[in-house]
């Protein structure tokens, strides 16, 4: 789970907000170039005024950087840009993978933490000194501890799915028969054989049921 976690893609808005920055830096690459060849072109066309003024006597000064050494430099300067702004994408990435790894982690040992509660009670409720002598009160022990087991169940969001006389749904139930029915419509479920499950939107289990075919 933690591989997958760390090839998670980010958000939309992340990814083009990082793709258009990209792109900025892209563009201003290749119009630094497209400068960098048209000042060369210029460069060969003056050459020869370029060879007299060489034999012209030399002023004494530090001369400027031309203007081809300075778009190389912010061609470089972009490259660099793009670069950074690349490995802190990456960084980004795997540091929101690593946390959400983190917050699943830390669910799932509190809602272990509650079942192991139900455990507990289990082995409580088998031991010798607690066997009730009256089945009656051994039930009643079992449907408690059955209760609070649901409610944990429950309370982290899962959802049985019961569909007796509900419309069959392929979506989330499996039908194993069909039977006719004096009752219940045809294409309604009959009988559920084994209730379904669900967690949230997302179907863990479908309902195994018995669908009416009519009179």
């Amino acid at each position: 789970m933690a591989e997958d976690l760390n090839q998670q893609e980010p958000t939309a808005e992340e990814k083009a907000k990082f793709e258009q920055d990209v792109l900025k830096a892209a563009e201003e690459a290749m119009k630094m170039e497209a400068e960098a060849n048209k000042n060369d072109e210029q460069a060969a066309a003056n050459e020869p005024a370029a060879e007299q003024a060489a034999d012209a006597p030399a002023e004494d000064k530090t001369q400027a950087p031309s203007a081809e050494e300075i778009l190389k430099q912010q061609l470089s300067e972009a490259n660099d840009r793009n670069l950074r702004l690349m490995a802190e994408f990456d960084n980004f990435r795997r540091r929101t993978a690593k946390e959400q790894l983190e917050l699943i982690e830390t669910a799932n040992g509190k809602l272990l933490e509650k079942l192991s509660e139900v455990q507990d009670n289990f082995e409580r409720a088998f031991a010798s000194e607690n066997k009730a002598k009256d089945l009656e009160a051994f039930e009643k022990g079992m449907q408690m501890i059955y209760n609070q087991f649901a409610k944990i169940l429950t309370d982290a969001g899962l959802e049985q799915i019961d569909p007796t006389g509900a419309e069959f749904d392929p979506n989330c139930h499996e039908a194993l028969m069909q039977q006719p029915s004096e009752t219940i419509p045809e294409g309604h479920v009959v009988t559920v054989f084994q209730k379904g499950y669900k967690l949230k939107n997302k179907i863990l289990k479908t309902a195994k049921v018995i669908v009416s075919s009519g009179k």
